[in-house]
This record gives C-alpha cells, sequence and structure tokens, in this order.
C-alpha cells in the first residue's frame, strides 16, 4: 500500500463508507412492523429458469403502511412471485388479484420486536468489527512506512491520529443507525 497519507485516507474511507453501506442494507431487510420496498427487493423469484430479484418481475409499491403490493408484469409469474414470498421467511402472507400481489404486514410481536433488536445489534457489531479491521489494516500500513523510513515517527503518530478520528467519526454513524433502527423496530 502507498505510504502517501491521502491515498490511506481515501482507502479507509471508501472501505468504511461501503461497511456502512453494507450496514444499511442489512437494516433494510429487517421487518419493523411498516411497509417498505427493502422488505421484497432482496427476495428472489424463480422466473424464466434463473432466480430474480423481486424488483426485475414486478413493481413494488407501499399504498398504505401495512400493505406491500406486487404489480407482476408477467401474468405466468404470479404464483411464483406469491411462492417466493411465502418461503422468504420473513413471516408473510400474500394474496393475489389478477397481475396485482398484495402483501400485508403483520403487526410486530413484542417477542419479535426484541429478536429484531438483537439481530441488528450483531449486525452493527459486525459493521464495527469490519470498520476496526479496515483501521488496523492502515495501522499497519503506517508502522510498515515507518519501518521501511518512509514516515517520520512524528508523522506515523498524527497520520494514526487521523485514521483513529475517521474510525470514531464511522463508529459514530454505526451508532446512530443502530438507534434509528431500533426506534423503528419498537415503535408500535
Amino acid at each position: 500500500m502507498s505510504t502517501n497519507i491521502a491515498d490511506i485516507k481515501k482507502d479507509v474511507t471508501r472501505r468504511m463508507e461501503g461497511a456502512l453501506e453494507v450496514l444499511g442494507g442489512e437494516f433494510g431487510g429487517l421487518r419493523t412492523g411498516r411497509a417498505h420496498i427493502g422488505l421484497l427487493e432482496a427476495v428472489t423469484v424463480e422466473a424464466y429458469g434463473s432466480d430474480m430479484p423481486m424488483n426485475q418481475v414486478g413493481n413494488i409499491g407501499v399504498p398504505e403502511p401495512r400493505l406491500l403490493t406486487v404489480q407482476v408484469w408477467d401474468k405466468g409469474l404470479v404464483s411464483s412471485v406469491e411462492k417466493a414470498i411465502m418461503d422468504s421467511g420473513l413471516g408473510l402472507n400474500p394474496s393475489s388479484d389478477g397481475q396485482l400481489v398484495r402483501v400485508p404486514i403483520p403487526a410486530l410481536t413484542e417477542e419479535r420486536r426484541v429478536e429484531l433488536a438483537k439481530v441488528a445489534h450483531k449486525y452493527a457489531e459486525d459493521t464495527r468489527i469490519a470498520v476496526r479491521n479496515v483501521r488496523r489494516h492502515a495501522m499497519d500500513s503506517l508502522k510498515q512506512a515507518e519501518k521501511d523510513s518512509e514516515i517520520s515517527k512524528d508523522e506515523h503518530h498524527d497520520y494514526a491520529g487521523e485514521i483513529q478520528e475517521l474510525t470514531d467519526t464511522f463508529v459514530g454513524k454505526i451508532d446512530e443507525l443502530l438507534a434509528n433502527k431500533e426506534k423503528d423496530i419498537k415503535q408500535v
């Protein structure tokens, strides 16, 4: 890795932002009792001999707070869409009306809310670990640069502080995302 601190910081920022994006996607797949299209976007449908994401076989909509709809483009895929939703493990029971699949979102039980909060915490902790691994990799690069006499001990100390500040910023963003998701989960 280059010992140019700007390149190291850019790489660290890019990789930490990637970890945050993954966390956002994982949080989007957690059912909170309110309908949002992210619930069904990750569901794959067997269509035309292969597995396709739901949004490639129909339009996903949210006409009401507790109702999702999928306007399936090919009438022959309606039963495949229903089956994919039932088999998704989200606990949803779709019904069809022509080419429109309605997916009511049941209210969450308290037990399920606690379970979802634990899953959200695990996702957040996994992301914190990923961010810290990025930091560790950058710190190792700085140590190697100092060892190879490419940077001085003082520069190493300054750069390490900057990398730590970036890490703290991203961990703060993770905590903020987690707090917002917990609020969504606990909202009745």
